[in-house]
């Protein structure tokens, strides 16, 4: 059986933009990085307050070419937050495109895009 949801891979076009997107305008830490013999680099990235499941950015072309038939899309995320409001206005103040805050039937929501244009959701959760 499942445990828990431990890791997200998430294929990117430049890997040093994507861990200073990140890092620097999200507030995220780097967890890891690690490089294979074969040139594989992949850097593990999470929220600062410690959650199990972590993001491993992985480089697109890399392993595109090592596995040719995998599906190299965007993954559909939904983070969650207790100040919806605040992050929203602190993530449009750092010129990261913000959609307008949603009301949905599971609460508010609004979604951002990361420097390669990817767009991730945030959810209101207290």
């Amino acid at each position: 059986m499942f445990s828990r949801l431990g890791q997200i891979m998430l294929y990117v076009n430049n890997q040093d933009d994507a861990v200073e997107f990140w890092t620097e305008k999200l507030g995220f830490t780097v967890i890891a990085e690690e490089s294979s013999s074969q040139g594989m680099r992949w850097i593990e990235i999470a929220p600062k307050n410690g959650v199990e499941t972590s993001i491993i950015l992985h480089d697109k072309d890399f392993v595109s070419k090592m596995s040719p038939g995998l599906n190299l899309d965007t993954p559909s995320l939904m983070f969650f937050t207790e100040k919806l409001e605040e992050l929203h206005s602190d993530l449009s103040n750092k010129n990261i495109t913000v959609g307008d805050i949603v009301n949905m039937p599971s609460g508010r929501v609004f979604n951002f895009a990361d420097n390669e244009e990817n767009y991730f959701a945030v959810m209101e959760k207290k």
